[in-house]
C-alpha cells in the first residue's frame, strides 16, 4: 500500500495494491475509487483533502489476528 499526498492540489491517493485501472467510480463529488478488471478496488482518490482527513494524525498499524 502507497499513500501519496498531493500539496499543490490537495488530494490524497491510496493505492492499495499494484494492478491495471479498468474503472474509476465516484462515491460522492470528491471521492473516487479505482477498480481493476476484477471489479475489485485497487485505489481510493480524495480530493480536499486537508478539509476531509486528519492529515497530521494520519498512522498505520498492524495488528496481529
Amino acid at each position: 500500500m502507497t499513500i501519496k499526498y498531493f500539496e499543490q492540489t490537495d488530494t490524497l491517493y491510496i493505492s492499495l495494491r499494484s494492478a491495471d485501472v479498468a474503472e474509476t467510480r465516484d462515491l460522492d463529488g470528491h471521492t473516487q475509487i479505482d477498480l481493476d478488471v476484477a471489479g475489485e478496488m485497487c485505489a481510493i482518490t480524495i480530493e480536499h483533502a486537508k478539509e476531509r482527513v486528519d492529515m497530521p494524525k494520519l498512522s498505520f498499524e498492524t495488528v496481529a489476528a
